[in-house]
């Protein structure tokens, strides 16, 4: 009985919508933390797994060899490799392409990869303006490393001891 009663006057006096204006209005005067994104820039995890990008050796050689390991760790199935063997009789890619759209940012590929060919850059700011351009192929990946190397670069030498 006691608690049909508490339950019609906490109905009728509309106390959760009184619990949460006092929240509201307990954070109303304190000070606001809002970031203003395009000037502002919000601390970085050194392990944050951005924009994709393929490396290359020093020498300008390709650092992927087409062992799929990538293609079959990635669990949403981003990643698409065609190969063929070359006159030397290595294997090299001749398709490399990333759906950005069924990428889910989990960094397996990059783990997998015996030889730091593909990487998870810390580049959080790109975006599409043509329909068909999340599907990220070698050319632009191998385009997008060698922009950024330098960058990739200290980020593994930085990350090389927690590996």
């Amino acid at each position: 009985m006691i608690a049909s009663i508490k339950h019609f006057i906490k109905t009728f006096t509309l106390f959760e919508l009184l619990q949460g204006l006092s929240i509201t209005g307990k954070y109303f005067f304190k000070r606001k933390i809002t970031i203003q994104y395009p000037e502002q820039k919000t601390p970085m995890s050194p392990r944050f797994r951005g924009h994709h990008a393929l490396r290359r050796y020093p020498n300008g050689e390709e650092r992927c060899i087409a062992c799929r390991l990538c293609e079959a760790a990635c669990p949403a199935l981003a990643i698409t490799i065609d190969s063929e063997e070359r006159g030397d009789g290595s294997r090299r890619t001749t398709r490399y392409d990333i759906d950005m759209f069924k990428c889910i940012y989990c960094g397996f590929c990059e783990e997998a990869c015996p030889v730091d060919a593909i990487v998870e850059t810390h580049i959080f700011e790109y975006h599409f303006e043509e329909r068909g351009e999340h599907v990220k192929t070698k050319e632009v990946l191998l385009a997008f490393g060698d922009k950024y190397e330098a960058e990739i670069a200290k980020h593994k030498e930085a990350d090389a001891p927690y590996r």
